[in-house]
């Protein structure tokens, strides 16, 4: 038997090293994912949440195009610098597509096409999972903007969004968070920020990232999430001191101490150095390593006419085995 070798394109956007991984899926490579994806979509209950619809997904998955489970192997291995993976020209049709959604709490319950192709991909890469206090748990949210919530720091906001790690505050932060980009911004304004400390850690000295090494600095929850208690210290770098894990959100992480609030600050300033903007096109999807980069959003303006920005959102679980205690049934939602 001939095993197909991988081909070094599909991993790595050109001959550098340090370049994001990504992949342009060829047209007929579209054309076998959207097979795919419509088999999962019409799949019985052909609802996402439903726990024989996420076990069709996860068998599914294997039968996605070879290159496409080859650079999401890789990227599961290795991030990169950047931390992140962008996948272009998947099967979403912008023609098909009803209206972007304008209610707050927007989320997908019923299997589609687009919803098939998201979670198909976060099920290739590890364990999909959903937060309960977050959009009731729901496996496929909408980002999407929504009247009156412009200037919100959340996914309905078009202000920009403040860099961040998703829920930095929780025990059980997703590993990875995928973006698929269903409809544009017609204006072509907004765009993801990404931002991976891969590239921040040069910008710092020695002495800045012994202090973020430290149980110096709380991370407040959104109002959802709250029990009453208050936010536990904890250091923003963890793990290997060359190469560590990030816990930050600009927005809700403070420093306990003045040295630990200049630390935090020039943190801030070497991370938007650092960052690119992902401005994501129908059909493209990006995924943010949770773990070493962190995201934002930059300012568009909104038209509610039906055909602003829309993306579907899901994060994914490494180890679902470590966050056993905290999903009732072995489900996919967190407690």
């Amino acid at each position: 038997m001939s095993i197909a070798t991988p081909d070094p394109g599909a991993v790595r956007s050109d001959a550098d090293a340090d370049a994001p991984l990504s992949l342009t899926l060829t047209d007929p490579e579209r054309h076998e994912f959207d097979a795919v994806a419509r088999q999962l979509a019409t799949t019985t209950p052909e609802l996402i949440d439903d726990a024989k619809w996420v076990a069709a997904a996860r068998e599914l998955s294997a039968h996605l195009p070879p290159r496409l489970r080859q650079v999401i192997r890789a990227y599961r291995h290795d991030p990169g610098e950047d931390g992140t993976l962008l996948l272009r020209n998947l099967p979403v049709d912008p023609e098909v597509l009803p209206t972007t959604p304008t209610v707050p709490e927007s989320v997908e319950r019923e299997a589609t096409v687009p919803a098939a192709v998201a979670v198909l991909i976060a099920a290739e890469l590890g364990e999909i999972a959903a937060y309960r206090n977050e959009k009731s748990g729901a496996l496929v949210q909408n980002v999407v903007p929504v009247p009156g919530r412009e200037s919100s720091q959340s996914n309905a906001g078009s202000t920009p969004l403040e860099l961040h790690v998703e829920n930095a505050f929780h025990p059980h932060r997703p590993d990875f968070v995928g973006l698929l980009c269903l409809r544009g911004d017609p204006d072509n304004a907004a765009g993801t920020l990404v931002s991976s400390f891969r590239r921040t850690l040069r910008l710092l000295a020695p002495a800045t990232r012994e202090v973020l090494h430290q149980e110096r600095f709380t991370t407040v929850p959104p109002p959802s999430f709250r029990s009453g208690d208050s936010a536990v210290a904890h250091a923003v770098l963890t793990g290997d001191p060359e190469d560590p894990n990030v816990k930050v959100d600009f927005n809700a992480t403070a420093a306990v101490d003045a040295e630990a609030a200049a630390a935090l600050e020039r943190l801030r300033d070497a991370f938007v150095e650092a960052s690119t903007s992902v401005p994501l096109r129908s059909g493209e999807m990006v995924f943010v390593d949770n773990r070493i980069a962190i995201h934002g959003r930059s300012a568009f303006t909104p038209r509610y006419d039906g055909r602003d920005r829309w993306l579907h959102r899901t994060f994914v679980l490494l180890d679902n085995r470590r966050t056993r205690g905290s999903r009732p049934g072995n489900g996919s939602v967190l407690d």
